[in-house]
């Protein structure tokens, strides 16, 4: 064993081989711990390596002549082992011994300051170009970081949102004295702090959902669409309509040489390079076909959606799993499941194609009854589809309207019809039909449409289908609540909210306003007045002169602050199917869309448009039903009654709601005759005709892309 140094320990050259060969020589599983044993330290200060090198090489020699005198065995270790082994042994022994005994120098002179800073920011830089080769070339890498990166951003701002509630809700228990009520002013301090934490927590959110972009974006648009949150929440949402960023040439360029060995001027001609409509998952560009030379439209996805919707996906339904183990009421599963199953088949534009191709065959029998045009899709890939160009303006521009004549209240009367019919009729419903996905249009020359438009539908990626059961049963209710209250339509109300959403009498409130979008109606069960504002008894009530758009909101606040709502409008979420979340929704837009139209019939006009259309449901139903009994057990007089009490019931309703509808039309009217001669007196015939249009009228008007998921 080589000693360079030795001399400056007690310990002599012939003792440490001693120490080895003692350790060796006894029958133990762990001859590095003798070692340490037999030379007083303690197992931690000898380095593992130079035992490792000293037993080798010790064993070696102690197997070539185990009865050598330790001299021979001294010799031996000193040209085999290297000088920092024995070292190491006997600088760890004297080192309590002997506090001024000093390692020996080493053989290279320390490194200064200056020179261990470079030597770092050496490996810092030689680590960051590695990292930076893998990004972009090691695509499994690039994921990870990204995915890092996203999950971040939208975690931090789940994390600070949850901690925010969390402090507001810890200051709202604190707030009075217990066994009392709270008085008005600690009831306002309540009503504000809440406000604003919705407000904070929302725009946090919103920031997050814009810098990732893609399905975040999507995810914002369907909490804007849910009307039963807080309005803080929905209206902070509602800018990520138009909050999506457009892909470039060159990628568009990629994707198209991907999936069809093409670039844009061997597919299309005239292809403008500006889209004329972006939106979350795609974007719609101006195009002429290259063999027809006719005017297309060319809906593309965006280039990075294939490569990041996995990990986006994961990241989300994490994030919603998160929040529901801190807040176990606060349930947003509802919004992960819609995700999980909508979204995989509105980014296949093959889907799209099929479900435009199924609505347009479920409407051909309305031929010449319907304003419903649907454009010619001409080919569609996964993420690329081409289709008839449609020259026109959203559903909801006024001045477009009046320009071509158009009646705004016959828009939103078809409006209501089309999607009635979808609904209630069909089965089969387009689940994402906000403002940018309806265009207006002057009647076509190959139109059958019996008004003087088309109502021309885009974005066909989500569609539901409704069981039967829930169809006609939703039908149902919708009945009872045309109906004025009595003890019997409030039992009927019941039981059919029940069998549709699953909801007990203590939930059914709250179904009932997110269906009607106010405060629910008078029964036996609550005050028939709401503050100093009467509550209506039927839906045929609700937007008549008796409440105004201000005290709608007054009373829909004033609900959000009872104690309990925010958790029983979650509960709601949670409980009803996801196809009655759609219909809701549904109703919304098309409440929504009435409002923007500023239409002169009242909003309870579509209530009855609707009502007419579950009629039907049912009866075709009642009718469905009876033949199938006599198929399986012939005529009898039962199913006679009940055939007749079925035809009953349908002409009544048919026929009374026939008579309120146009009783409804004739007051709309005299309502734009009213404001005519009010813009005439006012300021001549040009503000008398704007006047009529509603182009005078207040109004909110949704800003979305148009045609685009």
């Amino acid at each position: 064993m080589s000693l360079l140094g030795i001399s400056q320990f007690s310990i002599s050259r012939r003792s440490a081989c001693r120490t080895i060969q003692r350790a060796l020589t006894k029958s133990t599983s762990q001859p590095q711990r003798q070692i340490h044993i037999a030379t007083s330290r303690s197992v931690s200060l000898i380095p593992s390596r130079e035992i490792i090198n000293a037993l080798s090489i010790a064993r070696v020699a102690y197997q070539h002549s185990p009865s050598a005198s330790t001299n021979s065995f001294t010799k031996f270790c000193n040209k085999q082992l290297p000088a920092t082994t024995i070292r190491h042994l006997h600088a760890s022994q004297h080192v309590r011994n002997s506090a001024s005994t000093t390692i020996p120098p080493s053989p290279h002179p320390p490194r200064s300051k200056s020179e261990r800073r470079i030597r770092r920011l050496r490996n810092l830089l030689f680590l960051l170009t590695l990292l930076s080769i893998l990004y972009y070339t090691y695509s499994p890498f690039r994921h990870a970081v990204i995915a890092v990166v996203r999950c971040s951003r939208l975690m931090k701002a789940v994390t600070l949102d949850i901690l925010d509630y969390k402090q507001v809700f810890a200051a709202e228990a604190r707030l009075g004295e217990p066994g009392r009520e709270l008085t008005e002013e600690e009831r306002q301090i309540r009503r504000k702090a809440r406000k604003d934490c919705h407000t904070r927590s929302a725009k946090r959110l919103l920031e997050a959902l814009k810098k990732n972009s893609g399905i975040y974006v999507k995810l914002g648009q369907h909490v804007a669409a849910v009307q039963v949150l807080p309005k803080e929440w929905t209206s902070t949402m509602t800018p990520l309509q138009d909050q999506c960023f457009p892909t470039s040439i060159e990628d568009i360029n990629k994707m198209l040489k991907e999936d069809l060995n093409g670039t844009i001027d061997d597919l299309f001609d005239d292809f403008n390079e500006i889209p004329i409509g972006v939106a979350s998952l795609a974007q719609v560009h101006k195009a002429k076909d290259k063999k027809t030379g006719k005017e297309i439209a060319v809906k593309l996805q965006h280039y990075d959606l294939k490569e990041f919707i996995k990990v986006d996906m994961i990241t989300v339904n994490f994030a919603i799993n998160f929040v529901k183990y801190i807040f176990p009421d606060f349930e947003f599963s509802w919004l992960g499941e819609e995700m999980n199953h909508m979204l995989p088949l509105e980014l296949d534009f093959t889907n799209e194609a099929l479900n435009s191709k199924r609505c347009k065959d479920e409407f051909k029998h309305l031929k010449g009854k319907t304003s419903l045009y649907l454009p010619e899709v001409l080919w569609a890939e996964n993420r690329i589809m081409v289709m008839e160009f449609i020259k026109g303006a959203r559903v909801d521009d006024l001045v477009y309207l009046k320009n071509h004549g158009i009646d705004r209240n016959q828009v939103s009367q078809e409006l209501s019809r089309i999607f009635s019919q979808m609904v209630y009729l069909n089965g089969n419903f387009h689940a994402d039909p906000h403002h940018g996905n309806l265009l207006i249009r002057p009647k076509a020359k190959n139109s059958t449409s019996p008004f003087n438009f088309d109502v021309c539908l885009l974005d066909h990626g989500q569609y539901f289908d409704i069981p039967d059961d829930l169809r006609v049963n939703y039908a149902h209710f919708w009945l009872s609540l045309i109906k004025k209250s009595s003890p019997k339509t409030t039992e009927e109300r019941r039981y059919y909210a029940k069998l549709v959403g699953n909801i007990d009498a203590d939930m059914y409130p709250y179904l009932e306003s997110a269906i009607t979008g106010q405060i629910n109606m008078a029964d036996e069960t609550n005050d028939p007045r709401y503050g100093s504002t009467a509550r209506p008894t039927s839906l045929l009530e609700l937007g008549s002169s008796s409440m105004d758009d201000d005290q709608v909101g007054k009373l829909r606040s004033a609900m959000m602050e009872q104690d309990d709502l925010i958790v029983s409008i979650f509960e709601l979420l949670r409980r009803v199917p996801k196809r009655l979340l759609m219909i809701l929704k549904l109703s919304d837009l098309q409440r929504s869309l009435d409002q923007s139209l500023a239409t002169t019939h009242g909003q309870n006009r579509i209530f009855v448009i609707v009502a007419r259309y579950c009629s039907k449901a049912v009866w075709q139903s009642e009718v469905k039903s009876i033949r199938e009994t006599i198929y399986k057990s012939g005529l009898s007089f039962s199913i006679l009654r009940q055939f007749i009490r079925s035809i009953w019931d349908y002409t009544y309703w048919n026929t009374t709601l026939g008579l309120v509808e146009y009783g409804m039309d004739v007051r709309a009217r005299w309502v734009k005759i009213k404001l005519y001669l009010h813009g005439l007196g006012k300021g001549g015939l040009k503000e008398a005709e704007d006047e009529a249009a509603g182009l005078r009228t207040k109004r909110e008007v949704h800003k979305t892309p148009l045609g685009l998921s």
